[in-house]
């Protein structure tokens, strides 16, 4: 295992074990609105400060981007460790046990390690670029499912775009129509590597930021999935507007999504 992806490994418990003994204890959890439908808690916060010191305690010289804390910059900045210390805040705040850990290591901009972790069912999404991605040590492949049809798709709502409900909901009742069902789970990086794990066929969302899919998009990619934006670029990483799938039911997801393309979301 690469000693980078070892630490990140070992931050991401770190972290899981302050969220799992915060979801416990309920009535401990301290709230605050950071803007419309945005929230976090104080366990994020504490969370977050698990990653921040065990990646700082061997990497001292490396940034570190997160949700909560924004840019630690460091002496070496073409290494940037890109951070969301509980994806699925929502969940957590209302009792849901589903959210996770994400953690990603960008070296020269490029992801080269990416670590995803459940607390609650211990499940650890792992990757290194080029080298496969794994859950809890098995190698997971995508689906292999040729077109859209029959396919389990997953999604998250507009939340902090609700302007873009329309154009959203095209494509959401297309696709439904087109496949078997579909989920939204409120959490990001379990979505993607869902779909690494074969457990969903495709999945789609905007308005992403960094941190909820730098990690998730590389273990997608390693299993197989191919992630682009709405238009089948490389815009994703600026927009956050995401579709990953294997190739087939991309191609059969983005056919379908073109109709309901506003210029704002072409990218």
């Amino acid at each position: 295992m690469h000693p980078m992806l070892n630490i990140a490994i070992r931050a991401a418990r770190n972290a899981g074990q302050v969220i799992v003994k915060g979801f416990a204890n309920p009535d401990n959890i301290e709230t605050h609105q950071k803007g419309q439908n945005d929230f976090v808690t104080n366990v994020d916060l504490d969370a977050e400060n698990a990653v921040v010191n065990t990646i700082r305690k061997s990497y001292p010289e490396h940034t570190i981007i997160g949700e909560e804390c924004g840019e630690l910059t460091g002496s070496n900045p073409d290494y940037q460790w890109v951070i969301d210390p509980l994806d699925g805040t929502t969940n957590f705040i209302n009792g849901i046990p589903h959210f996770a850990v994400s953690i990603a290591l960008t070296v020269k901009g490029r992801t080269e390690q990416a670590v995803v972790y459940d607390p609650i069912r211990d499940e650890l999404f792992t990757a290194t670029r080029g080298a496969g991605a794994q859950l809890n040590g098995y190698r997971i492949r995508t689906g292999k499912a040729k077109d859209i049809n029959n396919t389990l798709l997953a999604t998250g709502f507009p939340c902090k775009q609700k302007h873009q409900l329309p154009a959203f909901l095209g494509m959401f009742n297309d696709l439904f129509i087109k496949s078997s069902d579909i989920r939204c789970s409120g959490a990001a990086s379990l979505d993607l590597v869902y779909v690494a794990a074969g457990r969903v066929d495709g999945y789609w969302q905007l308005g992403l930021k960094p941190w909820d899919f730098a990690a998730g998009s590389l273990i997608a990619r390693e299993a197989g999935a191919i992630v682009t934006d709405f238009v089948g670029g490389h815009g994703f990483e600026r927009s956050g507007n995401l579709v990953c799938a294997n190739p087939k039911v991309l191609k059969s997801m983005l056919a379908t999504m073109r109709e309901h393309l506003p210029e704002s979301l072409a990218s």
